[in-house]
């Protein structure tokens, strides 16, 4: 089964790599088997001219792994780049929680981090986000956190993928009585996101949970 997957995107200079800094530990902390794909645009070289690694896949070969007893890595060639999702598959099976860095293209919910001194705006529109990180607010519907506040995105996080793990959760999402059809990742996703900000609450665990959102009467404010 693949694991959940959620980029982090953000202009660059938006602290992404900072902030995951910070958040891999704290779940770590949480007991969670944590892998990161970083992406690069740019592309990349990891092995250095004058290596065997390296003389060996200039010999021909078109993937080169090296081993040792608390280590591994693997060096090759694509005819066109995989998809995070395939990534995740295929190398990244054994870990609860895929992050990845970058990826704004993907169709993956993400979580947008966003510092005021770099921009005033998002990258992401609002129904392409599962959260945003900032020291600004945005009106948007989804949860948003402080730039320091890595509890609570780790409570979100966690809650997804005890979503995950406990198998297929039926969401069902009403608009004014009517229900809105949902993919079955988005139900998992609304299951993680609510799982997680409800965390911190006993009552909550292990039962059905319905939240009712209604707009604010005028009188309700007075």
């Amino acid at each position: 089964m693949t694991p959940p997957i959620v980029p982090f995107v953000g202009k660059s200079g938006s602290g992404k790599t900072t902030f995951l800094e910070k958040l891999i530990p704290e779940l770590v902390a949480r007991g969670l088997r944590v892998g990161l794909v970083k992406h690069d645009v740019h592309g990349f070289e990891l092995d250095q001219p004058g290596k065997d690694t390296y003389r060996l896949r200039q010999a021909g070969a078109v993937r080169v792994a090296i081993s040792a007893p608390q280590q591994f890595a693997l060096i090759g060639q694509v005819e066109e780049e995989l998809t995070l999702e395939e990534l995740a598959q295929r190398y990244l099976g054994d870990v609860d929680l895929v992050l990845a860095e970058g990826y704004k293209r993907s169709q993956l919910p993400k979580i947008e981090v966003c510092r005021a001194v770099r921009s005033q705006e998002l990258l992401c529109a609002a129904d392409e986000l599962l959260a945003v990180v900032s020291d600004l607010h945005f009106e948007l519907p989804g949860p948003q956190f402080g730039l320091e506040d890595v509890a609570g995105v780790a409570n979100l996080l966690e809650g997804i993928v005890g979503a995950r793990q406990a198998g297929a959760l039926h969401t069902t999402l009403y608009v004014d009585g009517r229900e809105v059809p949902l993919k079955p990742f988005i139900q998992e996703m609304l299951a993680g996101a609510v799982q997680g900000l409800l965390a911190g609450l006993k009552d909550a665990q292990g039962k059905t949970i319905e939240v009712r959102i209604e707009p604010t009467r005028l009188s309700d404010t007075n």
